[in-house]
């Protein structure tokens, strides 16, 4: 049980006294869900299991009788469905009463020069099992796993070759249990807290503190901080602390807070991501105004005299990081662009027009559907100035209707994942082997501490 117990955990393990900017709550309603299944699997494994030689002697008066019994599998398992709880606000209990199993193998014996071998049936019956685990963070922010308490019954076990063996059998079953909290433990300490999440970014994912274990879910808080695999930059802002509601109705919640978005709107703009460069091919047809001299005459008299009948490009960079500000079901965000264009004459060669400063502030929706991420964006309020001409002066108030369609095309190649995925197909979220989320709801609140996005599994 205690392996499927942990297959989340070890998922989430991925520092510092900080603040997270993710958490993540599984519920009791989690915990139950893993040991029905959890059970199944484990009974389906039993079968497929080989277990140690066991080697002993037995006194039988005129010398020792040597015998070692191997090839140990089971071949039938009555696995009752343990019991599996949050404990005392330190880790995991799990109880197994009522065991029991009948398993073949082979055997060997030797007294003296006399050697003899054969195969045999053993009968366990009434095995009992209770494990507490204690769930806790190492120095590097790793997800930590110890045994604090163990305790075996074995009620019989029958073997045509040697009965009474019981004790030999249970003083074998807390060692084994210790064995494999000790090999999870080195599988956490040896797994990443950090990963690439595509050629840019790379996402941090220690845990800040200990697991919090009340009586019905554990909270665990990630540092979940993006950084540019160029640059690695600290952003110039730090994570606030949220409160991530409770919610037993639901399996699993996981809140992202502002800080975990923004880390990575800083992140690419560190890395000189942020830009993209609009033709008049990335223009709607049906649009009124076009990249060219042309229809941007009507803006800029100047420019189809200086420049007649030749296509445009516009060069669109993030000056500062966009800001994005989580409200009620609302995202906003906040950019600070330059907008560089540029005429481009027959034989190729782009000539610099004029540079525009761009204060421009967006807001959206977000949802979940298919097990994607999806997202609208709408310019709320843009504000152009003029910062360099090569073309002369022009009124820039009379170019607003040019901006508004220019950048949203640029929003939705730029914003939010720099490939504008979120904005297109959506982003498919991680998913877990042999797991998937099922009805998941995502929420958008301001909260008293910090913003948060939360989303809540079934």
């Amino acid at each position: 049980m205690l392996p499927s117990v942990m297959v989340v955990f070890a998922i989430l393990s991925c520092t510092r006294a900080e603040n997270p900017a993710v958490q993540v709550t599984l519920t009791d309603k989690w915990l139950q869900y893993v040991k029905h299944v959890g059970a199944g699997w484990i009974q389906d494994k039993l079968e497929h299991i080989t277990f140690p030689d066991i080697s002993g002697d037995v006194d039988i008066l005129i010398g020792h009788v040597y015998y070692t019994l191997s090839g140990i599998r089971i071949t039938k398992c009555d696995l009752p469905e343990p019991v599996l709880e949050f404990f005392q606000s330190t880790g995991l209990k799990t109880s197994i009463v009522g065991l029991n199993a009948a398993l073949v193998g082979n055997w060997r014996t030797s007294f003296g020069i006399i050697h003899d071998s054969g195969s045999f049936d053993m009968a366990i019956f009434s095995v009992s099992l209770t494990s507490v685990v204690q769930l806790g963070r190492d120095p590097d922010g790793h997800l930590s796993i110890t045994s604090i308490g163990c305790e075996p019954q074995v009620g019989n076990v029958a073997i045509q070759f040697h009965g009474g063996a019981s004790c030999r059998y249970r003083s074998r079953i807390c060692p084994n249990v210790q064995t494999a909290i000790d090999d999870l433990e080195s599988h956490l300490q040896a797994m990443s807290i950090s990963y690439d999440v595509n050629e840019v970014l790379t996402v941090e994912l220690p845990l800040t503190s200990p697991p919090v274990i009340s009586g019905d879910d554990v909270n665990l808080g990630l540092k979940g901080e993006f950084y540019s695999i160029e640059t690695h930059q600290e952003p110039p802002f730090v994570a606030q602390p949220f409160v991530l509601p409770k919610e037993p109705n639901y399996m699993m919640s996981v809140g992202l807070s502002e800080f975990m978005l923004n880390s990575a709107s800083f992140g690419y703009f560190s890395a000189g991501n942020l830009q993209v460069l609009v033709n008049d091919s990335m223009i709607p047809p049906k649009s009124p105004i076009h990249l060219n001299t042309t229809s941007m005459g009507m803006f800029i008299p100047q420019l189809p005299k200086l420049y007649p009948d030749m296509l445009m490009n516009l060069q669109v960079y993030a000056t500062e990081a966009p800001m994005l500000s989580l409200q009620m079901d609302v995202v906003e965000v906040g950019a600070q662009l330059g907008a560089k264009a540029f005429a481009i004459e027959p034989n190729g060669t782009q000539v610099p027009l004029f540079t525009l400063s761009v204060e421009t502030r967006l807001s959206g929706k977000m949802w979940i559907v298919d097990e994607k991420l999806k997202a609208n964006a709408m310019l709320d309020n843009i504000t152009l100035t003029l910062a360099s001409s090569e073309v002369g002066t022009f009124k820039v108030k009379g170019s607003l209707s040019v901006a508004h369609c220019v950048l949203l095309v640029a929003m939705q190649s730029m914003f939010v994942f720099a490939d504008g995925s979120l904005l297109g197909d959506g982003i498919v979220l991680p998913q877990m082997k042999q797991a998937q989320l099922v009805n998941p709801v995502l929420k958008l609140e301001k909260v008293s501490f910090n913003q948060r996005m939360h989303i809540n599994v079934v």
